[in-house]
């Protein structure tokens, strides 16, 4: 094995792991790199116009976003949204119309607050469906995408709102007919009367790493093994067969002395 064949052998089989290493190594950058998120300013409050137009779909670097909007609240568009998770607690949200200040009035859909029972938030939907806040309002959220309709529990009413889609809102929402609307909704950082907080966290600045990247990565490592493996076999197998060789030709050489 320490003849100088098997020794050039080697030298070439180290060469092709080490080829093989580095296309691994290569790879798990790949893997690292291409799951990085790329570092946004979400918590620094930007208006509403800076970020999203009406009938346009939310961006993923704008998701998070925290926005100020002016407006006024629309009289009787308070409606319930169930199946709102708060904090790990099931509940409900009470929303709200928006009017915002621009020329056109388009509609902003706005989560005022949670709590984790239906009576207490039909009451406060209620309430502010009686007597909506009058007058220009400013406020300050967390911008998000909308939920995607979803066809109800059999056992639920017809009326029943369980996610928060923009369109299902506006289709509940009166004298909507023509009205351009934000493809996105805010949650209210400040709590309507008789609701608690929404617990809207900043977006997750988590790496996501690429698994098929580490899968090739891995198959790379997999064949550098190999190569030095194959090395090590067929040096192996030429000595082994060399030693039986040897042993054969003392066998005959002691024979034939007898």
């Amino acid at each position: 094995m320490l003849r100088p064949r098997w020794i050039g052998v080697l030298v070439l089989c180290l060469a092709v792991a080490g080829a093989f290493a580095a296309l691994g190594q290569w790879q798990l950058a790949r893997a690292i790199e291409s799951g990085q998120v790329v570092p946004t300013e979400t918590e620094s409050v930007r208006p509403l116009a800076d970020v999203l137009e009406p009938g346009v779909g939310i961006r993923e670097a704008d998701a998070g976003q925290r926005v100020s909007v002016s407006g006024t609240w629309v009289p009787e568009d308070y409606l319930v949204v169930g199946n709102r998770v708060n904090d790990g607690t099931l509940g409900y949200w009470v929303t709200g119309h928006l009017a915002t200040d621009r020329p056109d009035h388009a509609g902003l859909a706005v989560a005022l607050g949670w709590t984790k029972d239906r009576e207490t938030a039909d009451r406060v939907a209620e309430a502010l469906n009686a007597d909506a806040p009058t007058g220009a309002v400013e406020l300050e959220g967390r911008l998000n995408p909308p939920e995607g309709p979803e066809e109800p529990a059999a056992d639920a009413a017809p009326t029943d709102l369980d996610n928060m889609s923009v369109a299902a809102l506006l289709n509940r929402w009166n004298d909507a007919d023509g009205l351009r609307v934000f493809s996105a909704f805010v949650v209210d950082d400040v709590a309507a009367d008789g609701l608690e907080p929404i617990s809207s966290p900043a977006p997750s600045q988590e790496i996501q790493l690429n698994w098929l990247n580490i899968f090739y990565a891995a198959e790379w490592v997999v064949f550098a093994c190999f190569a030095v493996f194959l090395w090590f076999r067929l040096a192996k197998d030429a000595w082994e067969r060399e030693t039986e060789e040897l042993e054969d030709a003392e066998e005959e050489a002691a024979a034939l002395r007898q």
